[in-house]
């Protein structure tokens, strides 16, 4: 990620990846607001969310979750929603460009009246192993973090090609 590449400037691997978990929180701040929204519909507008971010370069993970309940009252009938506000959303990513990693999130504090987004972690991994992998190389989860071909889950993810309940030989 380093040298004029992509963002127009040299920048390091750490300042790149954290340059964009703003750009990807600030889309889902920006983008969604004032969708409406309804408790049987807010699971499945958080899910295409995830999956739209998930298309995005460096992304690792993503979480988000909307709370309508934490939004105003609702009208009544066919008008029973309300929109999204800052209040209802919460977001996570994780990014990743070879052995750095970022994890940021987007909450509203309610203190401030106001949503932050926050840097949770700005990390190098060694040689790009990790401890929470037990020395193993990352699995990939999305197909935006750069794994090759292979059917898909509906979540993004790379199915085993091994048939359920067949064996591994032992070496």
């Amino acid at each position: 990620m380093s040298g004029p590449g992509i963002h127009g400037t040299r920048l390091s691997a750490r300042e790149g990846l954290l340059f964009e978990a703003g750009i990807k929180l600030g889309g889902i701040f920006h983008q969604y607001l004032g969708i409406p929204v309804a408790p049987r519909t807010a699971p499945g507008l958080a899910r295409a969310i995830e999956d739209a971010v998930r298309l995005q370069p460096y992304v690792e993970a993503v979480e988000v979750r909307v709370d309508p309940a934490r939004g105003g009252p609702t009208g009544r009938g066919r008008f029973a929603y309300r929109y999204l506000t800052a209040e209802m959303l919460t977001a996570r990513v994780r990014l990743r460009a070879g052995t750095t990693r970022v994890v940021a999130r987007l909450a509203f504090e309610p203190a401030l009246r106001y949503p932050l987004m926050r840097v949770d972690a700005a990390t190098a991994t060694r040689a790009g192993r990790s401890a929470r992998t037990g020395g193993r190389p990352a699995r990939r989860t999305s197909p935006s973090a750069g794994s090759a071909g292979g059917r898909r889950t509906p979540r993004g993810r790379a199915r085993s090609s091994r048939r359920r309940g067949s064996r591994r030989r032992s070496a």
